[in-house]
């Protein structure tokens, strides 16, 4: 089977994702022709009010629309464009359908959280044949939720045990954090959160089983960055790089210290996640502090890479 270009799009609750690749099958190879990001906080205010705010439509509209001529531009062949929590939580979401249809040419797909979760599997995997010790655990922590997979690349990521949880950056900021800087009560409430969701994944899946733990997105990128000391952002310097535990904890402890200006002031921190580092950080490190991982290893490769590898056929 020849090789395909196609076109994959993350509409996650932070930020909307554009991947346009060339898939070759028959050499289980993806080749990178565009990959772009743009924070739009679609989910804004969702946890509260259950609707996605027409302002943040508008803001995702608007990076769709860019998207969508660079996807003419390189002659896609096939597009897929998955939306994940926000739009599973919002009551407006048909609205939110509509308008990237007519931008895009087709339908958003809001997938469930073990869909979701099965993609960033298949995305995160797909290179770690051979180059670590397996059973994974990929971990994908995102706006509104965080997804759980644990298995092995042989076998398909649909059958793999996964489970997903509302434990997300933006959800939990918006729930608890409230102060600059965080109140230690807010801190310990945000904790006890987190804490009993991975009781539930705990009770799930067999994390225990796995050996490796793979973590994805941006809250586990950015925590990269800053315990490489970086003084820009360098995504193939922080693409399968490991993180001890304790540098986790020291980088998560910092940052909820820190005020939103000394965080901004962080020379790998994007703009859109200054607010929101905090509690991703933290998710990050209960996770690791709940099932023992002595390190991290951080993949730019994840649910946005899964879906173009579905595209591939």
């Amino acid at each position: 089977m020849p090789a395909r270009r196609v076109a994959a799009i993350d509409c996650g609750t932070n930020s909307i994702r554009l991947l346009i690749a060339d898939i070759d099958p028959s050499r289980s190879q993806l080749t990178d022709i565009a990959r772009l990001m743009e924070i739009v906080r679609l989910g804004e205010g969702v946890d509260k009010t259950g609707l996605l705010a027409e302002a943040a439509i508008e803001r995702t509209i608007t990076a769709l629309r860019g998207y969508a001529a660079l996807i003419t531009e390189h002659g896609a062949q096939a597009v897929r464009m998955v939306a994940t929590s926000a739009s599973r939580d919002a009551g407006n979401a048909d609205d939110f359908t509509r308008r990237v249809k007519e931008v895009l040419g087709v339908e958003p797909e809001v997938v469930t959280g073990d869909e979701e979760a099965a993609l960033s599997f298949t995305g995160a995997t797909g290179e770690l044949t051979g180059a670590s010790d397996a059973p994974f655990l990929v971990t994908d922590i995102g706006g509104g939720s965080t997804e759980f997979v644990v298995g092995p690349t042989d076998a398909p990521a649909t059958a793999a045990p996964h489970m997903s949880v509302d434990i997300g950056c933006v959800r939990l900021t918006e729930r608890y954090l409230h102060s600059d800087p965080p109140l230690a009560g807010e801190i310990a409430a945000t904790t006890g959160d987190i804490d009993a969701a991975l009781d539930q994944v705990a009770a799930r899946v067999p994390v225990t089983e796995a050996r490796t733990l793979v973590g994805l997105a941006g809250s586990v990128t950015t925590i990269a960055a800053i315990a490489l000391d970086l003084d820009h952002y360098d995504s193939e310097r922080v693409h399968h790089s490991r993180v001890p535990a304790a540098r986790v904890r020291e980088i998560a402890e910092r940052l909820l210290a820190q005020t939103r200006a000394q965080r901004a002031a962080i020379p790998v921190m994007h703009p859109g996640r200054v607010d929101v580092i905090g509690a991703g950080a933290l998710i990050l490190d209960r996770i690791m502090t709940r099932f023992g991982f002595a390190e991290v290893l951080v993949s730019e490769h994840d649910i946005l890479d899964g879906i173009a590898w579905s595209l591939a056929e």
